[in-house]
């Protein structure tokens, strides 16, 4: 549960970093908008990297589990911003191709051998 909420945090960071200038920072010059970005990208860091430790050693998941979950929170939290904060609207084909990434998270964690 610490790995999770740790990817979220981590997230909200990495999704204003990446996003937020289209924005608030529009008419900022690039190299500053680019040096804000990697400011608040830093705390982004400061989360991710315990977490990976945290979800890698404590709690028992795989690397590939730790991206694929990472992806998952990202695409949500990103769907959010976007809606509320960039005001756009899903698509049907954005709709079907983040169901198809949840897939994939199902497909990551599933690790029984399958029925004989």
């Amino acid at each position: 549960m610490k790995t999770f909420f740790l990817l979220l945090c981590s997230n909200l960071f990495m999704t204003f970093a990446w996003y937020g200038h289209l924005k608030f920072f529009h008419g900022w010059s690039l190299p500053l908008t680019i040096l804000l970005s990697w400011g608040i990208a830093l705390f982004e860091y400061i989360l991710m990297v315990p977490a990976n430790r945290i979800g890698y050693g404590e709690e028992g998941y795989s690397a590939f589990q730790l991206k694929i979950l990472q992806e998952i929170i990202t695409i949500s939290i990103f769907i959010v911003f976007a809606s509320l904060v960039l005001k756009e609207k899903i698509k049907w084909n954005h709709a079907v191709s983040f169901l198809l990434i949840l897939g994939a998270v199902a497909f990551a964690f599933y690790d029984k051998a399958p029925p004989q």
